[in-house]
């Protein structure tokens, strides 16, 4: 399946989703509140079947004030990839849990809390995974900031 049928297969399972410009990829940005049940047709539905969660990170987009979830996905079945974002806004970043999907999202989950502050409803165990417990802040949103840093010269 080419990238242009893949992302109208998924626009059509879910059409409040949008194509999503990526040089290697079909991407596709889907509604926060549509997040879950999305997930869950990526994986079941039989002509797409992505059965893997490779990587989930995030990208702070400070001077927009949002942050934008990346979740990148594999069908071992079918060999293709997709790449699914979805905005959340900064001042309140929550967003259903994919755990339940795909259980390797409980890890890739809790380093994102950990380093962005993103919470995910309905994770079991959201809590720090690097960083103490008392840290304070989170070290790769933008405005990040340690009296302990250095300067730049």
């Amino acid at each position: 399946m080419g990238t242009e049928e893949l992302e109208q297969l998924v626009i059509t399972l879910e059409p409040r989703c949008r194509k999503r410009q990526s040089a290697d990829r079909a991407a596709v940005i889907a509604p926060v509140a549509e997040l879950d049940s999305l997930m869950r047709k990526l994986r079941d539905e039989h002509l797409l079947s992505f059965d893997l969660l490779l990587d989930h990170t995030a990208i702070d987009h400070i001077q927009e004030g949002r942050f934008e979830l990346v979740y990148l996905l594999y069908s071992t079945r079918h060999g293709h990839h997709l790449m699914v974002t979805c905005d959340v806004d900064r001042a309140n970043p929550v967003v259903p849990t994919v755990s339940e999907v795909w259980p390797i999202a409980h890890w890739q989950e809790r380093e994102v809390f950990d380093l962005f502050g993103i919470g995910y409803d309905g994770h079991l165990d959201l809590r720090r995974v690097f960083l103490e417990d008392d840290w304070k802040g989170y070290p790769l949103r933008k405005d990040y900031t340690d009296p302990d840093m250095l300067e730049p010269a």
